[in-house]
């Protein structure tokens, strides 16, 4: 595999912003961006009243970002699994701009994830959507991954912005990561990646698809 599966007894690293984030030296990280106007402040806002409905109809008293670290193993699972789904879904039917839709610009994302492949990452696959990007990459310390998505975003918008002549924000600034933790889960992960142009109804020269190869 690309490198290796999360092990909860191993040090790791915990981060906090808007939401957790947890990286582990070595480990498998399957993270999204998305371009800040992929998902409409309306529709967030509807979803951080549903997230809160979700805790409160089973009893946990509290926000639901202070509650789901603390919440059993199943029930973590069932609330990551619920509105994961929703934010992809949402993803996919293309709001915003949906830049990346251009190849051109597509490929300055793809250029600039492989660009220290193999040097301070190991870029497993990826694929660049009209709106977001999903990807799978190791990093070598718990620390690494946080610094370089910052300069992933930072570089890439730059470059789209000289491009199309704009300023601005373009990424909404924190990716979601998951540390995969089975065998089965990443080999899950490489076929949503694979499957996610032909899910949008994409085609061809609508994305960018980079396929590892070991």
């Amino acid at each position: 595999m690309l490198g290796e599966l999360f092990d909860p007894k191993a040090e790791l690293s915990i981060s906090e912003h808007y939401r957790p984030h947890w990286s582990q030296a070595g480990a498998i990280v399957f993270i999204t961006f998305r371009t800040q106007d992929s998902i409409p402040r309306n529709v967030l806002e509807r979803w951080e009243r549903e997230k809160q409905e979700w805790i409160y109809r089973r009893g946990h008293p509290g926000h639901w970002s202070e509650v789901v670290p603390n919440l059993d193993v199943k029930e973590q699972q069932q609330f990551k699994m619920e509105f994961n789904r929703v934010r992809e879904d949402f993803l996919d039917t293309c709001h915003g701009r949906c830049l990346l839709r251009r190849p051109e610009l597509a490929t300055i994302v793809a250029n600039a994830l492989m660009y220290f492949d193999g040097h301070r990452y190991r870029m497993g696959d990826f694929v660049v959507m009209p709106n977001h990007v999903h990807l799978l990459a190791a990093f070598a310390t718990e620390h690494s991954m946080r610094d370089q998505c910052d300069s992933w975003l930072h570089y890439t918008a730059f470059r789209i912005h000289q491009a199309i002549g704009e300023k601005g924000k373009f990424w909404q600034q924190e990716p979601f990561d998951h540390l995969v933790r089975s065998p089965e889960q990443y080999a899950y992960l490489k076929r949503y990646i694979a499957d996610n142009p032909h899910k949008a109804g994409l085609k061809p020269g609508e994305f960018y698809y980079r396929k590892h190869e070991p």
